[in-house]
């Protein structure tokens, strides 16, 4: 079993509006709601991939309780704790004639620290069972930014592997708290070691330094594929994986479907760390082509599977 926390859930509205003009009246082609987050988002593609999975976090008014019958909906059991202030809204609009996509997040409830304290008494509970614990998404106001540290070092002194996956100091904070897998983009790496990743070298450089930070296993996702750091037999390994290009239909949730695929195939003991890659890469890639995060169509990730390219590299010298 996995478990999933967003602290910083969300109503995720995506509508698909034609040929978008700023300052016009427009009527959406298509709306979806469904319960956001990143921690959710993974928690739905784990669903859609049979692994047992709890979402946790923290819920708060109206908004909370749409956002759990959501879930419920989705048959994804969940186990939230109710807040006092109003989770927030975000919107995805797609215009599918010119190929872009904006997103317009709120910032979030303001969470209290017995809020807090309630949540951890139940990770605490939810994780004894748990092959892993997601800790996925940016920080609603009030929480500290050493959150997903502290949580990460409590967890791991239970024997479990904590997965981090968010931006910004709370992500640099919890590498030091020496997780069992991160997995930031591009953008996020680049925060972590201080420059842009252009070529090669320099994201096996960003591999190497954060995992010399704390991360055992790294991920670096970006559009054409990833680059990881895996231990596997005692050994590190340096991947780049690519797949074709695509034309996305939304990318918002891709590196959630791709997180979701990897734990699904690395839990499974007879994958391989090239196997549980390649289907990772591919999850995410079939995941653009659909409006929703952490939802894709498994037809296509195999289909797209066949096509993914894997090299393994050589560390920075």
């Amino acid at each position: 079993m996995i478990v999933t926390v967003t602290l910083n859930a969300a109503l995720d509205r995506s509508l698909t509006v034609p040929t978008l003009q700023l300052g016009q009246r427009h009527r959406a082609s298509d709306v979806l709601s469904l319960a956001g987050g990143k921690g959710i988002n993974v928690a739905r593609a784990l669903k859609q991939l049979h692994v047992p999975v709890v979402a946790t976090g923290l819920a708060g008014g109206r908004t909370g309780t749409r956002i759990v019958e959501e879930l419920t909906g989705e048959a994804i059991l969940n186990d939230f704790v109710r807040i006092a202030d109003e989770s927030r809204t975000s919107t995805l609009v797609v215009d599918p004639t010119s190929g872009t996509q904006t997103e317009i997040n709120e910032w979030g409830p303001k969470v209290t620290e017995s809020e807090l304290g309630t949540l951890m008494d139940k990770l605490r509970y939810l994780s004894r069972g748990a092959d892993a614990v997601v800790l996925a998404g940016s920080l609603p106001r009030g929480v500290a930014e050493t959150f997903y540290a502290e949580a990460a070092r409590e967890l791991q002194r239970r024997s479990v592997r904590v997965v981090l996956d968010s931006e910004g100091e709370p992500l640099r904070l919890g590498i030091e708290a020496e997780p069992w897998l991160v997995s930031p983009n591009q953008h996020e790496a680049e925060q972590i070691v201080g420059q842009e990743l252009n070529d090669e070298e320099d994201f096996v450089m960003a591999l190497e330094t954060i995992a010399e930070l704390g991360a055992r296993n790294v991920q670096i996702t970006l559009e054409s594929g990833c680059f990881a750091l895996v231990r596997e037999d005692r050994q590190v390994r340096r991947y780049r994986v690519d797949v074709p290009r695509l034309e996305p239909v939304s990318v918002v949730g891709a590196g959630d479907a791709f997180l979701a695929q990897w734990l699904a195939s690395v839990l499974d003991s007879s994958a391989s760390a090239e196997e549980a890659l390649r289907s990772a890469v591919a999850t995410g890639a079939a995941s653009v082509l659909d409006v929703g995060a952490g939802r894709f169509d498994p037809g296509e990730a195999r289909r797209l599977a066949a096509a993914v390219e894997i090299r393994e590299l050589l560390p920075v010298s």
